[in-house]
């Protein structure tokens, strides 16, 4: 399989993580409030709260900071009313973004994105101009520094996932969104996971040079750094990153 991994992103994000730890925890706090506020503080019924915890923590964010969020969420004491906005997109060259928003203020948020991506030869798309090249999936992904490919390809196989990507250290596990939560159980009682979540993966990438994903990879980046993004999808083939 070939063509979908997200991990040579994660890795890009390390640094990002390391410096902009503050920004970073700050967006993830507030999703865990906002899935808290919208369905409940149990994990175990609330699967947006799972992910959203799940996320916090392979960002190494404090046990504590993630209760304080969630309380913050059911105690609906969030302040500002949030509310969710996704905007099609593309960079330049042609590659596809999605890019996910929380928001208190919709203008604002609409004016940062355009702003951004008309100063780095992007724009902005227009509903459905982009989506249909992703598809909603299971993506779990487990380090080859703690556990053999081969254990971790087979189990996962005779658990029902779909397809299953190796790239440098990592393996990917890739499900259906419908039995993502039924196959990360069972892989679960032999394997810690590195990520767990239900992700958008592209159908297929745009392959460009170096100086090019460069210049893509730092649009990418400045959406990141818009307080109210969230997470920005994209479907760059990123070969050789630095780890």
């Amino acid at each position: 399989m070939s063509g979908h991994s997200k991990w040579s992103t994660i890795k890009r994000k390390k640094g990002a993580l390391d410096t902009e730890r503050n920004k970073i925890f700050t967006k993830l706090i507030r999703e865990i409030s906002i899935a808290a506020k919208m369905g409940g503080g149990d994990i175990n019924s609330n699967s947006r709260l799972r992910l959203a915890v799940n996320k916090a923590k392979v960002s190494n964010m404090p046990k504590d900071n993630i209760e304080k969020a969630i309380k913050k969420g059911i105690g609906d004491n969030i302040g500002a009313e949030y509310c969710e906005l996704t905007y099609e997109a593309y960079a330049s060259y042609g590659v596809a973004l999605i890019i996910h928003c929380l928001t208190d203020n919709k203008n604002r948020t609409a004016s940062e994105i355009r702003s951004v991506l008309s100063k780095s030869g992007g724009s902005l798309g227009f509903p459905g101009s982009v989506s249909y090249m992703f598809h909603k999936k299971g993506l779990i992904s487990y380090s080859l520094d703690k556990y053999p490919a081969d254990e971790i390809m087979d189990l996962a196989l005779e658990a029902g996932a779909e397809d299953i990507y190796s790239e440098g250290s990592q393996v990917e596990v890739i499900t259906s969104a419908d039995s993502f939560e039924a196959i990360l159980s069972v892989l679960r009682a032999k394997f810690e996971e590195d990520i767990a979540e239900i992700a958008l993966i592209p159908e297929s990438k745009v392959s460009l040079n170096k100086e090019q994903i460069d210049k893509v990879l730092a649009i990418i980046e400045k959406l990141e750094n818009v307080d109210d993004v969230q997470e920005v999808v994209h479907n760059l083939e990123i070969v050789n990153e630095i780890d």
